[in-house]
């Protein structure tokens, strides 16, 4: 696994990404579009979510967008023709949303989505994709594709009846309604919904909570939460027995236990 210092990390045509005490924080670039996504922004999250998961310097992931908006959805003027035409999505092409969408949630980090304004279609799937979503109060969801003569991608399948239930996942893929965050936050869809001023601040002090934290051990559960609905009881208490004898072979469990002891703050490494 390679390691990183803080810094401004490489530069990227759609995205701004900045390090800093062990938080990764990616903001989509593109606000002429309300940030929605093009083929360079898909290609340029793979690669950037491939190096966060091999990198063990970068302990939390905060998702964001540019100029007061998450992401509107896929760019549907940069998939047309001038006609006012979408092209047809190509598997080949769907691809690369599944694969964006899997390295995020193959992360052993935990990530947050910090939202502002709209996130729509695969903006909304994104911010889902998550963690953690926190919301300003200015956040507006949608699952619009059925108004635009799609069906549900980039997950939505698949969170959003884990996150909201079967029924409610269907409301919001027929109707394709936009809800405020006061809604969100009603149904389930987000964890906290603060005001816009104090949004900032709020992120940065779960990012500073889960730094604190011991990384494998968060990994562990992680994963086994993720896959949780696949599996019965019985082989998620194994899994369990699993991750906990990793966890003692680590060094931030004796770690957690002898600051317990002595009453003191815990120091992880990681490792």
């Amino acid at each position: 696994m390679s390691t990183t210092s803080d810094t401004q990390s490489k530069q990227y045509e759609t995205l701004l990404v900045e390090r800093s005490g062990g938080v990764v924080t990616i903001t989509f670039n593109r606000p002429k579009s309300k940030n929605a996504v093009n083929g360079v922004m898909w290609i340029e999250l793979l690669e950037l979510l491939t190096e966060i998961q091999h990198t063990s310097t970068d302990r939390v992931v905060v998702l964001t967008g540019t100029n007061g908006e998450f992401c509107s959805g896929a760019d549907l003027v940069a998939m047309g023709d001038g006609s006012g035409r979408a092209h047809s999505h190509s598997y080949y092409s769907m691809r690369e949303v599944t694969g964006v969408i899997m390295a995020l949630s193959r992360l052993p980090q935990p990530t947050i989505a910090k939202v502002r304004g709209v996130a729509v279609g695969v903006g909304c799937n994104m911010a889902l994709g998550c963690d953690l979503v926190v919301a300003s109060d200015t956040a507006r969801f949608s699952e619009i594709f059925s108004k635009r003569g799609m069906s549900l991608d980039g997950g939505g399948s698949w969170l959003l009846p884990r996150r909201i239930g079967l029924h409610r996942a269907k409301e919001l893929a027929f109707f394709a309604d936009i809800i405020d965050a006061a809604e969100a936050d009603r149904i389930g869809l987000v964890n906290r919904v603060v005001p816009d001023a104090q949004l900032d601040a709020f992120v940065t002090e779960w990012t500073d909570r889960l730094i604190a934290l011991p990384p494998i051990a968060l990994a562990q559960s992680k994963r086994m939460l993720n896959n949780s609905m696949n599996v019965t009881l019985e082989e998620a208490l194994d899994d369990e027995g699993v991750a906990q004898t990793v966890n003692f072979g680590t060094k931030d469990t004796p770690e957690a236990i002898a600051a317990w002891m002595e009453k003191r703050n815990p120091v992880f490494k990681g490792r």
